[in-house]
């Protein structure tokens, strides 16, 4: 058996299957355990994702985020047994692989433009939609089929109101 081969099965085993389809520019929260002394506890860090590097057992993304007023940057990586969980909290729609020019803005330039992914378009994911796809008409005849179904409201005419206010006197 070849080494590499071997080195490749021995990672396999590692990898994490319960990690989330996440790209950079969403928001997520990661819970991380730390080991102080004798307890160990989990630290929840949520923030966007400014990059993901690498491949396979080696994997790491980054996480910027600014709180009271100062801005913190952490270097996870994916597949450590030492991450708990990854939650998505919001999707990102960014256009760039790498968001390094997030760490020199403030307020509203820092913002990233909030994705929104309908059920059952193209690019909609499992977690996104719950697993659950509702029905959309395929043709304009179905939608019209309900359309006729649905009775008129009842058409109302407008009234015409009575002036109740005193004419004024020319003087």
């Amino acid at each position: 058996m070849n080494v590499s081969k071997l080195i490749d099965e021995i990672e396999a085993e590692q990898l994490k299957s319960d990690i989330p389809d996440f790209n950079v520019g969403d928001t997520i929260s990661i819970h991380f355990r730390i080991i102080e002394g004798d307890k160990e506890r989990i630290q929840v860090f949520t923030g966007v994702v400014i990059a993901r590097k690498g491949r396979g057992i080696s994997e790491t993304i980054s996480i910027y985020r600014i709180a009271y007023g100062s801005a913190m940057e952490r270097v996870f990586p994916l597949h450590s047994p030492k991450v708990a969980k990854i939650e998505i909290v919001k999707l990102g729609k960014v256009r760039k692989s790498k968001l390094y020019y997030l760490r020199g803005v403030f307020g509203k330039k820092a913002k990233v433009q909030e994705r929104i992914v309908l059920p059952g378009k193209k690019g909609a994911r499992k977690e996104e939609t719950g697993g659950k796809v509702d029905e959309i008409p395929e043709s304009a005849e179905e939608v019209k089929g309900e359309e006729a179904q649905t009775p008129p409201a009842a058409e109302k005419t407008p009234e015409k109101k009575e002036d109740t206010s005193t004419p004024s006197t020319e003087e």
